[in-house]
């Protein structure tokens, strides 16, 4: 392919969000960073603030979106074609997300997939709101699928949905760091109290 088209191309793969991800490159610190901080509250913030980088990234925010229209790309652009979340969060009954989303990524359609693949509960939504906001959210069991600490750590670290944020197939940036690093910093912070970041 001449160079012309070769960048005519890749500008078109661009604008379509269709281009190959960037590789991460994006890192957590490990729980051991924090060990220097001595004020339990204080600790645990730093540590939520760390989780924060993958909580606030796009692999969480398109599918914790603040609408109940999900997104996608890095962009966070409405989901295309248009579909909603639907009573259970596995869309309307005329689109379910199994329609299109199966059990696992087909990259050559740039089709991200998961046996589960479904909207976070509605009461989980978090894009736009703060990481302080978010803690909370995620902390009150009477907006996170009831679970305790326990359970909620254990989700983080070991959900496989949670897991795809970092194989999240071809043309996505992966989440920061791993799951288990990511689960890692949970307990840290669990650990240290829960304390989340103000404002």
């Amino acid at each position: 392919m001449r160079p012309g088209k070769t960048l005519l191309l890749a500008a078109l793969l661009l604008a379509s969000g269709l281009a190959a991800a960037q590789p991460g490159g994006e890192t957590l610190k490990p729980v051991s960073e924090f060990d220097r901080i001595t004020d339990r509250q204080e600790r645990a913030i730093a540590l939520f603030t760390e989780a924060g980088k993958v909580l606030n990234s796009p692999r969480c925010l398109n599918c914790h979106p603040s609408g109940d229209r999900p997104t996608q790309t890095n962009a966070l652009s409405p989901h295309q074609p248009w579909v909603v979340r639907g009573a259970d969060g596995f869309g309307a009954a005329a689109m379910r997300c199994a329609t299109c989303h199966q059990a696992a990524n087909f990259d050559s359609a740039r089709m991200p997939g998961h046996p589960k693949w479904h909207l976070a509960p509605a009461s989980m939504a978090w894009q736009g709101r703060t990481l302080g906001q978010i803690c909370e959210q995620i902390k009150d069991k009477s907006r996170n699928d009831n679970m305790d600490m326990a359970a909620l750590v254990k989700h983080m670290a070991e959900d496989s949905l949670v897991g795809w944020a970092w194989n999240p197939g071809a043309g996505r940036t992966p989440a920061p760091g791993t799951q288990k690093e990511f689960g890692a910093l949970i307990k840290a912070w669990a650990d240290a109290g829960a304390f989340c970041p103000r404002g």
